[in-house]
């Protein structure tokens, strides 16, 4: 069965970059795309730790929201906004390990 043990690392990152999205959210006045952005790391680690058959489908788009997201605070974080480099890296790192699950 595939399950948290075999995601793990995936799982980990997905939680911390919603967590840290959270965080930049609220700190950017809560704009809802930052907010929609973290929601889908929370459902990729979720559907992960379920064995879910679908997980990779959502690591999928979990990394091209990532992506997306890193790009744009990215662009903050050029301004001193050390939320949203925080942010950026995070999501970064959870693209990656979900494009390295999804494969």
């Amino acid at each position: 069965m595939t399950g948290y043990h075999t995601y793990k690392s995936c799982i980990e990152a997905c939680l911390k970059c919603a967590a840290i999205c959270n965080h930049c959210a609220s700190a950017c006045l809560q704009e809802n795309d930052v907010k929609m952005m973290a929601a889908i790391c929370y459902a990729s680690a979720q559907l992960m730790s379920l064995g879910s058959d679908k997980a990779k489908d959502i690591c999928r788009i979990c990394a091209d929201i990532c992506e997306a997201c890193a790009a744009e605070c990215e662009k903050h974080a050029q301004h001193g906004m050390d939320h949203c480099r925080e942010c950026a890296e995070a999501c970064r790192t959870c693209a990656e390990e979900c494009r390295k699950m999804a494969a």
